[in-house]
Order: structure tokens, then C-alpha cells, then sequence
């Protein structure tokens, strides 16, 4: 059952005014704010024209909306109470106690805080955050869903699609979406036998009966505000780049469809002179019920081309790399994927943050038929301050011997073969399923794990410099230490335990008395290579419980895990970051 806390909606505005239960006190935030600090991003736009500006412009309007839709997809009470935030704010004339949960809600993008201790725990008086999060009934659960599921298997397609919201059939509920499709011709057009759905079920309402509706039905007002923002923008920034406006103008059309394949084509086919940008809902990773859903996000970039040209005349040749993967295959890509080097102009939503690269779509019918596409940030990537606190946990955790192993240029090219594994190795299972169905809530950690292995896999084949070699087996090992012990529902901290795991246990790294760590890059290849054959044969099996025990087996957290942590923590000083842009800052 949901904790029932009731929002507070009305504050007395004179001197008396106090801060009601539920919002955290100054102390508790002091303690998360003081670990964390403040990077700002700041291209320089001066070479833009007045129309790719107006473009940029347009772009972040549709940012904010985004940033509205992600914060409610993850908690159904985050727009109301950061209104309220906001408003006792202005009452009390802007206090530490609430700056500060104004900070929280910023970092933290909703009402729900990542404590030390790494728990997820509200500070403003709202629900605690559930697994359904707001993309299926709040009060719903995972065995409740496979339930119903397995009464309805026609309805399987639409509850697990990937940009629907799943609601109970409820009279309410129906009413609602009917209404939507009734007033808003543009999303009848599109779906045009939802209504004939929704009515037939609103006969004979059932609130144990469940239904889903596509994402330009559930957030109708949202999306249909982006999709003229973006037209808008196309028109702005055609006369200087007409392939980029007819990006723009095929992804305002698919928020209202409901199907990415026209966008997602003219993305990674399109050849774009200054400006970039990745918009809609692909990462699932927010999903902690089935981990299929996507969450929105917009990022708004500016090419570096010369960096560009360089990075891609250095590729070649991928098609050897999937063919040597340690698994049996015939599979066949595309190797004229687009990879561009861009500055982060600002990021909204699930891309909001020090994400350091991207392939996509995710789609494997859409990669199959047109590739991906590869963005890495690199004021992001080659940020000092992020460099400077990665060195500093490094040399407090690894053995003298190991201090100058690590650098900038080991982590951009882990992290450029990263987004590149994802494109090679497995993206069906045996039985042809996607892996978010076959593998479901372990899709996203088992899919992170394949890509980190095939990077380590395919660089350590390379006749690259002894030093730069280094420096990439340097960047594999500083991704997998961890300062506390992962939540499952963290998909990427809790692949990067049984990497850790596994290498220990392998022998790649031994721990010391007081936890300092010694590489044996010696069996760096041989290690590597044996559990990404394990991850892809995992992935190739298709089997969710036989993936679940590898994983339990592979997290165990003891006293060698404890010292790390401690280590790290000693050395990294911000455990967190709050990202500002100069563009919208």
C-alpha cells in the first residue's frame, strides 16, 4: 500500500508563515548539497546564423517541456509539488531551508533524493517512489501486471510498448483519454481505432482490468506544443541546413504518431552542418517495473567538425569486430554509422546530467535498416573538473605503481567503443525477441555490460600505443569501482559490481589489507573475454530468470567492496553534479 500524504495547497502569506511537514530540514539537504557541485557548459554559438539561433531557441522551449514530462513520468506528484516549493519560497522571501530543496529538486529532477547511503527517499511531502513510477498505475504491481497479462495476451503489445502509458480501467481514466482523442482531431487521425478501444471498455468499466495509450494520447498537450515549436524550428533553420529541418520536422510529426521510424531515419541518415540534437523517449533505464518503458529527453548540440572528420577517419572495418565476438553469429551491420564529437549546448529530461555519449535509436529494426548514430559530448567528456576527481579516486584506490595509468584520452576512446558495442554482438534472442522483452527489467544492465565488454574486446585488438592501451584498461577498471553499494533497480552501477566482481574473482584485480587495488593487466584480455562470451550468451538465451541468478550471484557486496568505497569516498570530494548551461542558465 502507498503511504497517503496529502499535499499541502494553500500557505497564509504574512510573517507567520511556517514550513509545513514533510519538506526535509536544512541539515538534511546541507548534507547532500555539500557533496556536490556545479559544472557549467558554455559553447561559444557565435558562429551560429540568426536562423540557427531562432532554431536553438525553439529547441529549448521543447526542452522545458520535456523536463516537465520526465519529472512526471517518474513521480505522479513532482509538478504540484515543486509548485508548492516554489510558492512557500517566495512566502518565506527565499530561505536557505528552501533554496536549498529547490537545489535538491534540480539535482535530483523530482522530489525524490538519492541519499548518502544511496536510498531513494522524498524531501517534499510526497508518496515514496514506486516502481510503476508514473507510466503504470501507481498502486499497480509487476505480478499483478503478469497476471492480467496472462489472461490477455492481445493486450501485451500495447502494456509493454515501449511509449505507452498504462492505466487501470477506470471510468475516470477513459472518460479522460476519450476526451483527448475527442477535442484533439490531430491524435484521433493518427490512432484512429484507439477510440473504438477505450469506448468498448468504458461500457463495462473495471479497475482491475488494465489498458495502455500511446504517449501523444497520455501527454496530448505536451507533445502537441513540441510539435510546433519544432516545426517552427525547421522552418527557422532551413535555408542553412535543409537536412536538419527535415529532421525536425519528421520528428514533430512522430510525437504525434507515436512511431520514431521517419525521424529516427532522416537522424541517422542525415548529414548535418552545425547542430544536432537527440529528442524523444528512448532510454528505459527510469523503468523499475519492466524496464521497457522510455523517458523523455532532449539534447541540444553543437558539432565540433573538425574533431569530427578526424574521429571518423580513424573508423573502419567493424564488421571484423562483430566477427571475431566471442558467440556464434552471421549477423551482418551497417559500418557507415554517423559519429560526431559535439559540446553540450543543454540536455533536458533523461539526458540531463554528465552522460558522456549516446548510440541510437535503440530500435533493432530501425538499426538494422538505417544504422545508429554515435554523439559523444565532449565538454562533457574532457571536462577538467570531472577528469580531475576521477584521477583523484584512482590513485587513492590503486597501488603507487598505477598513478599515471589513467587519462583524458583513454576514457573518450573506452567510451567511444562503448556506444559502438552497442551495435555490435547480440540485439535478438534465439527465439527473435527483442532483448526488453526476452530479459525485461535486466535488459538495460546485461545490454550496458555487452557494450563496456566489446570495448575493452575490440581495443585490446588494436595496434594501438602501449601507453594509450593503458589508459583504456585504466578507464575499464575506474568505471567499475563503486562508493556504495548499488540499488538493483541501478542498471549501469550494478553491471559495473559484476564486472568488478568478476575481475577479482578472475584474478584482473587483487585487493590489498586496506583496499588498494592492484591491476594485472597480464590477464586484461583473457578475463575480459570471458565474461562478455558469458553476458552474450545470456543475451542470446533470452532467459530473464537464468539472468537474474547470474546477476545475483555476480553483486555480492563485502568487506573488499567496503574498503574501495571508503577509498573513493575519501577521494572524490562531490559525489553528485548539478549541470548548468550557458544557454538557458
Amino acid at each position: 500500500m502507498l503511504l497517503a500524504l496529502t499535499l499541502v495547497t494553500t500557505f497564509a502569506v504574512n510573517a507567520q508563515t511556517t514550513i509545513p511537514a514533510g519538506y526535509w530540514p536544512v541539515e538534511k539537504s546541507r548534507e547532500i548539497l555539500a557533496k556536490t557541485e556545479t559544472i557549467r557548459l558554455a559553447p561559444d554559438l557565435s558562429k551560429l546564423t540568426e536562423g540557427e539561433r531562432g532554431a536553438v531557441n525553439e529547441l529549448i522551449q521543447v526542452g522545458y517541456l520535456f523536463q516537465k514530462l520526465y519529472e512526471d513520468s517518474r513521480h505522479h506528484q513532482a509538478t504540484r509539488a515543486y509548485w508548492e516549493l516554489q510558492e512557500l519560497d517566495r512566502k518565506l522571501g527565499s530561505p536557505e531551508r528552501t533554496r536549498n530543496l529547490i537545489e535538491l529538486y534540480r539535482l535530483n529532477q523530482g522530489p525524490i533524493a538519492q541519499t548518502l547511503d544511496n536510498a531513494r527517499v522524498p524531501f517534499l511531502p510526497v508518496d515514496p517512489q514506486v516502481p510503476a513510477r508514473n507510466v503504470y498505475p501507481i498502486d499497480a504491481t509487476k505480478e499483478e501486471l503478469e497476471a492480467y497479462l496472462a489472461k490477455h495476451p492481445e493486450q501485451r503489445d500495447s502494456i509493454l510498448g515501449e511509449r505507452t502509458v498504462v492505466r487501470r480501467a477506470t471510468k475516470a481514466n477513459l472518460d479522460r483519454d476519450l476526451g483527448v482523442l475527442a477535442s484533439e482531431s490531430i491524435h484521433s487521425l493518427f490512432h484512429p481505432t484507439l477510440a473504438h478501444d477505450l469506448k468498448t471498455m468504458a461500457r463495462k468499466p473495471d479497475p482491475k482490468a488494465f489498458y495502455a495509450v500511446p504517449y501523444s494520447v497520455a501527454y496530448a498537450k505536451e507533445l502537441t506544443d513540441a510539435f510546433r515549436r519544432l516545426t517552427h524550428a525547421a522552418q527557422l533553420v532551413e535555408k542553412d541546413d535543409a537536412e536538419f529541418a527535415r529532421y525536425l520536422r519528421n520528428r514533430a510529426r512522430d510525437l504525434i504518431t507515436n512511431d520514431y521510424e521517419a525521424g529516427d531515419a532522416s537522424w541517422v541518415t542525415g548529414r548535418f552542418s552545425k547542430l544536432n540534437a537527440q529528442i524523444g523517449a528512448y532510454e528505459t533505464y527510469d523503468d523499475a517495473m519492466f524496464g521497457v518503458k522510455a523517458f523523455h529527453a532532449v539534447s541540444i548540440l553543437l558539432r565540433n567538425e573538425k574533431a569530427t572528420e578526424e574521429l571518423s577517419a580513424q573508423l573502419g572495418n567493424m564488421q571484423a569486430f562483430e566477427d571475431a565476438l566471442p558467440y556464434e553469429s552471421d549477423k551482418r551491420i551497417r559500418e557507415d554509422i554517423p559519429v560526431g564529437v559535439y559540446d553540450v549546448i543543454a540536455d533536458f529530461g533523461q539526458a540531463r546530467g554528465t552522460n558522456t555519449a549516446t548510440i541510437l535509436p535503440n530500435d533493432a529494426l530501425f538499426s538494422r535498416r538505417y544504422g545508429r548514430t554515435i554523439l559523444l559530448r565532449e565538454n562533457i567528456m574532457k571536462h577538467p573538473d570531472i577528469f580531475a576527481a576521477d584521477q583523484r579516486v584512482w590513485r587513492n584506490v590503486t597501488i603507487p605503481a598505477h598513478a599515471n595509468d589513467i587519462a583524458p584520452e583513454g576514457n573518450f576512446r573506452r567510451t567511444l567503443w562503448h556506444e559502438i558495442g552497442h551495435y555490435l554482438g547480440v540485439d535478438r534472442d534465439k527465439q527473435g525477441r527483442t532483448l526488453d522483452v526476452a530479459l525485461q527489467d535486466y535488459a538495460d544492465a546485461s545490454e550496458e555490460m555487452k557494450a563496456d565488454l566489446v570495448s575493452l574486446f575490440a581495443l585490446h585488438r588494436m595496434n594501438l600505443p602501449p601507453a594509450t592501451l593503458r589508459a583504456i584498461q585504466a578507464s575499464g577498471i575506474r568505471r567499475t569501482l563503486q562508493n556504495v553499494k548499488p540499488r538493483t533497480d541501478q542498471a549501469y552501477n550494478t553491471m559495473q559490481l559484476v564486472q568488478f566482481n568478476w575481475f577479482l574473482d578472475k584474478g584482473l584485480l587483487t585487493s590489498d589489507a586496506d583496499g588498494r587495488l592492484t591491476v594485472h593487466y597480464d590477464r586484461y584480455p583473457e578475463v575480459v573475454q570471458s565474461l562478455l562470451a558469458e553476458v552474450l550468451r545470456l543475451q542470446h538465451e533470452g532467459n530473464r530468470d537464468t539472468t537474474a541468478a547470474f546477476f545475483g550471484k555476480w553483486t555480492t557486496w563485502g568487506d573488499p567492496h567496503e574498503k574501495v568505497a571508503a577509498r573513493i569516498r575519501e577521494a572524490q570530494g562531490a559525489r553528485w553534479r548539478i549541470v548548468r548551461y550557458a544557454a538557458i542558465d
